[in-house]
């Protein structure tokens, strides 16, 4: 660790943030850990449950996405948004399974005023009533759309980077990487907390990584929530035959986001399924702090209710039997 670990930055640059992804792992692991320690409860883990509440039909033509019109080859139905008092009724079943945040999506490309909208208004105030903290990602917004979301409770806006500006139109070209920028300036001139992060495993370099983290990293202040995702190739999306990332790789990005992001939420987000056990507890020892809990996110695979269980079992403070305590 060095004098500077866990000190908030806003000035980062793209060589400082490769010289930490490149550290020995074993070192870049500590150096996140001791960081996490200093800003975060360890043995906190948020679990946050994500609804699509608008699937499929988006004219956006992002790679990776199978929510997507642009791919017709994806075996996906199109669902329009849902009844409210459902939306609430299933943050309600995800609080009482432990769930503290309620994530709703909707494949849009940006929020259009009317009957929809005011829906999702009222999906907002529902989850907030609750206790629970609400999220939604919605794509681009105006800012007398932000105000209403502050007004009706919303605790943050889901709005990712996906990637860095350099590599960013390889992955989508029907929206600029500056209209993300103006979304999340209008979102946090309204009091809204920021959520935003991005995607490995999408055919980009070490550097494109460092480039995104150092976008998010030299925001003032940083995003209170930062997703990580790992690709998850969806047969007739354009990234379909690419490989899985190896593990490790998630392990380097959320390390290296704790460590110039310390005070945020690093959240262990798409792609935890295809993990075991152990790196899971691995990328949570590097400094992730929350995942996502449910089978789904939005319309991919996640790791099961049950599975989670079992996980957050055995990172409670264990209980020795009586043989146990004899032998010690």
């Amino acid at each position: 660790m060095t004098a500077l670990d866990g000190v908030i930055r806003h000035d980062w640059t793209v060589e400082e943030i490769l010289d930490l992804q490149d550290a020995p792992l074993l070192e870049l692991v500590g150096r996140a850990n001791a960081v996490h320690r200093q800003h975060h409860d360890p043995n906190k883990v948020q679990k946050a449950s994500l609804l699509s509440i608008k699937t499929g039909g988006c004219p956006e033509d992002c790679a990776y996405c199978p929510q997507s019109a642009h791919h017709r080859e994806v075996d996906l139905s199109r669902d329009r948004l849902m009844d409210p008092a459902k939306v609430i009724a299933l943050a309600e079943t995800a609080k009482a399974a432990g769930a503290e945040r309620f994530c709703m999506g909707a494949a849009w490309r940006q929020v259009r005023d009317g009957k929809e909208f005011d829906a999702v208004i009222d999906m907002v105030a529902g989850v907030r009533a609750l206790g629970m903290e609400a999220c939604v990602t919605l794509g681009m917004l105006k800012p007398h759309q932000a105000e209403r979301l502050a007004a009706a409770g919303l605790t943050a806006y889901n709005h990712n980077l996906d990637t860095s500006p350099k590599f960013y139109g390889q992955i989508i070209s029907t929206r600029t990487y500056e209209d993300r920028l103006e979304t999340l300036a209008i979102v946090r001139s309204f009091g809204i907390d920021l959520c935003c992060g991005g995607i490995i495993g999408m055919g980009e370099t070490m550097r494109d990584r460092a480039s995104m983290l150092q976008v998010l990293a030299t925001m003032a202040p940083h995003p209170e929530s930062v997703p990580i995702n790992a690709l998850v190739p969806v047969e007739g999306t354009p990234l379909a035959n690419r490989a899985r990332i190896d593990p490790l790789d998630l392990v380097r990005m959320v390390a290296t986001a704790r460590l110039v992001m310390p005070g945020s939420t690093v959240r262990l987000s798409a792609g935890r399924s295809a993990l075991n056990r152990e790196a899971q507890i691995l990328c949570l020892v590097a400094g992730a702090n929350s995942v996502f809990y449910g089978d789904t996110l939005l319309t991919t695979p996640n790791s099961g209710i049950g599975e989670d269980a079992h996980l957050f079992a055995d990172l409670a403070r264990r209980e020795p039997t009586c043989t146990q305590r004899a032998a010690s």
